[in-house]
């Protein structure tokens, strides 16, 4: 597992982890790329790359036709049998 996680540099698990913590704050609607560049200060082609790098490796996100972030395991704004709510009241789909 070591040797599939190597790739991950300090950026991928920053765009990984905004994603997951943000998709159930986003009235269920899929993360853009421009607001995950914003909120973590990087450049927009940066960005685009390190999303590239997480959709290949096929286990950290999803993007959608668009190009915005419709999944990161735990949770998805795409609708599925899996519905959860958190504590802090936000709501959102399971993946």
């Amino acid at each position: 597992m070591d040797d599939y996680l190597a790739f991950l540099t300090a950026q991928h698990h920053a765009v990984r982890n905004l994603v997951v913590r943000e998709l159930p704050r986003n009235a269920g609607r899929p993360l853009r790329p421009a607001q995950i560049a914003g909120s973590l200060r990087l450049e927009s082609g940066l960005v685009a790359q390190l999303l590239d790098d997480l959709e290949q490796h096929l286990f950290f996100l999803v993007r959608n036709v668009r190009g915005d972030v419709s999944w990161a395991f735990p949770v998805t704004s795409d609708r599925t049998t899996h519905r959860l709510q958190f504590s802090t009241s936000e709501r959102i789909f399971g993946a």
